[in-house]
Order: structure tokens, then C-alpha cells, then sequence
């Protein structure tokens, strides 16, 4: 992504036979991974940790297993964990079903609260802190 880029936008295949499908490049996200997984019933990923890397697996569609160190545990739609950079991991699909899951990972310290807001369009000065600016009506 060039820095004039100023929104970008992809679109993921829930129905591929990619079982990765990186959208970190489609989007030319920098600050951290971003990728959907899809595993038919019975596939699983490999045994891996990271170094400094940790990850966010979020469910989309069916059931995932995720294997903490030896131990099951189970995510369904809508549901996510967080595992730290050194744990090891396995996903897995146990379930009848498609599982379509989206993994985020990024090393290093967040950067909090560096957002700015308007409250208006046509205002063009620096903006403040988002809990400064009082929240929009609601569209009608």
C-alpha cells in the first residue's frame, strides 16, 4: 500500500478450497497478520508457537478446536482466544461442519487511544480525543 493509498478493501471466499487465504496483502495491512483459515471437517493446522508473535483466532462459521498445549478446548461461532507467542498450538476441525475462522497476530505494544475525531465533515482542524467529541445521532 502506498501512503497515498487511503482505504483499501478485499474480499475473502468463504466457499475456497485455499485453506489460507492472506488478507494482510490484499488490504497492505503492515502493523499485524491477518488471515482467514477454512478446514473441512477432520483438517487441522500444524503444532506451532512463535517467538514474538501472539495471536487472536476469532470463529466465523463452525466449530473450532483449539489445542492449548495437549489441551482441547472449543470455540464457536463468534466466540475468539487470545494465545501468547510462546504457547504452543494446534487448530483443528473436530466438527461436522466447515470451520472459517480469522487469524489476527502482531508483535509488540499496542498503540492506544491515538485516534482522532470531528464532529463534522467540514471541520478540518486537528480533531480531539474520541471521548471528547459527543457521539452522532443516529441515522434515520
Amino acid at each position: 500500500m502506498n501512503e497515498p493509498d487511503l482505504f483499501t478493501q478485499a474480499t475473502f471466499d468463504r466457499d475456497s478450497q485455499d485453506r489460507f487465504q492472506r488478507l494482510r496483502d490484499s488490504l497492505g495491512v503492515r502493523g499485524f497478520g491477518l488471515n482467514v483459515l477454512v478446514l473441512a471437517p477432520g483438517d487441522r493446522g500444524r503444532i506451532h508457537a512463535h517467538e514474538q508473535q501472539e495471536e487472536v483466532y476469532l470463529v466465523l462459521e463452525g466449530e473450532l478446536t483449539l489445542v492449548i498445549e495437549g489441551v482441547e478446548h472449543t470455540l464457536r461461532r463468534d466466540e475468539l482466544a487470545r494465545v501468547n507467542p510462546a504457547t504452543r498450538r494446534q487448530i483443528a476441525n473436530r466438527g461436522p461442519a466447515k470451520l472459517v475462522l480469522l487469524a489476527i497476530g502482531a508483535a509488540g505494544e499496542h498503540v492506544g487511544r491515538d485516534g482522532r475525531a470531528w464532529a463534522s465533515w467540514d471541520d478540518h482542524g486537528p480533531g480531539a480525543p474520541p471521548q471528547d467529541v459527543p457521539a452522532p445521532e443516529p441515522l434515520r
